[in-house]
């Protein structure tokens, strides 16, 4: 979303004109990109971070505005529930400033706000789901106070008409019903923003989703939820689940959900924005003043409003993202399918094996995408949402292999071809890339770690569930902040 948004009662007309404003937005981007009106020329990244946030007992805090106040800090912002905060790390080019650049500036914002956070008794925890969070905590009370997260909600159930069935299976069984949207809260990730141009556009969003399950698999850190041990990356069904605005019988008849993987490769970024207006009505329907068409007559940029907006109410996994910076028009994917945490350097692997494997991907001579089918790719990624880097998943080649052979042998060798392509040394390269080997040489991530760790406290100290899972969150806390990655985690 990213955008604030007033509270409103929305009318037919409402959405009768957004609809317009909307097929108006869609025509002057297809001039747009007939006229090549896009800055590429410096192609740069980005990230955002969602975190949770605890009291000194590692239980969750419903204390969001303070601490924003507390970090007064405008890179940080709210999120859905009052439990999360988000920040956005300022874009670069992918090699500038050398090795450790990027690393010390996140770490530098996060130990900031950190601080910050303490001095009112709050602490910042990068994890995929909080171990810590019961379902009494994602009641109607947790939902941010901004107003755009309490219209979302309003319209997700206008459009139900009735409570959100939650079902994930794991170890245990999760089965119940939500009267808000705010379980969605529960879900915090990373978010890897790649600029791109027009007519790469489509290669690079086909490769991101080839490879989505692959990128779960090995950074899974979201094996509980509500008490309960359910998938390695319980953030996948639960988000799936969270923001679904059809009832039974919608589903039934196949319409889209609007959190979705999607349904076929694409030839143009182009396919993308269509399909948001063809398959899915407006959850709030805001027209702004600006007429797209006399803007681009007048030889300057449209903003694109009603059509960036309703994008960021349609949660694919790998979003397309249209934006306007000095006045020039932009083209990204945002990769949203990892979890939060559990280090800085593990999240810079995670980056580096994701820009690395998508510009190998793209570079091929015969792209995965027409070798593999699309479906094989969703597969993949509820296997891997499932598993884990325990998963066994399909690649061209290989039929379906286990995720640290499939790396190992295949994907980190791309990887490093296509960093080494982008201007990135092995000097650079090689303890970025070394994470994503260890990880799969020592079948460790953050769900392995958490998983164990809580099997430990239980048999060990005889301690029931929650508390187990609360001192495990302590234990994570605190190697959180060592930046130490999670592979090297001990269990002791």
């Amino acid at each position: 979303m990213g955008r604030d948004v007033p509270a409103l009662v929305f009318t037919r007309e409402d959405r009768r004109r957004y609809r317009i404003k909307m097929q108006e937005c869609l025509d002057a981007f297809a001039q747009m990109l007939r006229d090549s009106r896009f800055d590429a020329d410096r192609p740069q990244v980005g990230l955002e971070i969602e975190l949770n946030l605890t009291d000194t007992e590692a239980e969750p805090t419903m204390r969001s505005g303070e601490v924003l106040d507390a970090i007064a800090d405008p890179a940080w912002d709210t999120e859905l529930g009052r439990f999360n905060l988000e920040i956005n790390i300022p874009p670069r080019r992918l090699i500038a400033g050398g090795p450790d650049a990027w690393e010390e500036e996140i770490r530098a914002a996060l130990n900031h706000a950190d601080e910050r956070a303490r001095t009112i008794g709050v602490h910042l925890i990068m994890i995929g789901i909080l171990p810590t969070l019961r379902e009494s905590d994602v009641g109607p009370k947790a939902l941010s106070e901004n107003a755009r997260y309490q219209l979302i909600n309003e319209q997700v159930f206008a459009a139900r008409g009735e409570d959100l069935l939650i079902e994930v299976d794991g170890v245990d069984r999760l089965r119940t019903y939500a009267d808000t949207i705010t379980p969605e809260a529960a879900c915090t990730s990373t978010q890897f923003h790649l600029q791109v141009s027009p007519e790469e556009f489509a290669d690079y969003w086909n490769a991101a989703q080839a490879i989505a399950g692959v990128q779960v698999a090995l950074a899974a850190n979201s094996p509980f939820l509500f008490g309960k041990e359910l998938a390695h990356e319980t953030r996948i069904p639960l988000f799936e689940q969270a923001t679904d605005t059809r009832p039974q019988e919608i589903k039934a008849q196949g319409v889209r959900p609007r959190v979705w993987f999607g349904e076929r490769w694409i030839t143009s970024v182009f396919d993308l924005f269509e399909e948001n207006l063809r398959y899915f009505p407006a959850l709030l329907p805001l027209c702004e003043d600006q007429d797209p068409t006399q803007t681009l007559e007048r030889g300057d940029t449209p903003e694109l409003s009603e059509l960036t907006l309703h994008n960021g109410t349609i949660y694919r996994w790998n979003r397309p993202v249209y934006a306007v910076a000095q006045g020039m028009p932009h083209l990204r994917v945002e990769n949203r399918v990892l979890p939060a945490g559990p280090t800085v350097a593990d999240t810079l692997a995670n980056g580096a094996f994701y820009y690395g494997l998508t510009r190998a991907l793209v570079d091929e001579d015969r792209p995965v995408w027409s070798r593999m089918s699309f479906s094989a790719a969703e597969d993949n990624l509820h296997a891997a949402a499932r598993h884990g880097i325990d998963a066994r998943l399909y690649w061209p080649g290989t039929g379906e292999v286990p995720v640290p052979e499939l790396v190992l042998r295949r994907l980190l060798p791309l990887a490093h071809q296509g960093l080494e392509r982008s201007g990135m040394d092995a000097a650079w390269r090689e303890p970025l890339l070394g994470i994503i080997e260890q990880r799969c040489v020592t079948a460790r991530n953050g769900a392995v770690w958490q998983k164990e760790m809580l099997h430990r406290f239980e048999a060990s100290d005889r301690c029931g569930r929650h508390e187990a899972l609360r001192r495990m969150t302590r234990q994570y806390i605190d190697y959180m902040h060592l930046n130490a990655p999670v592979h090297t985690w001990p269990v002791d």
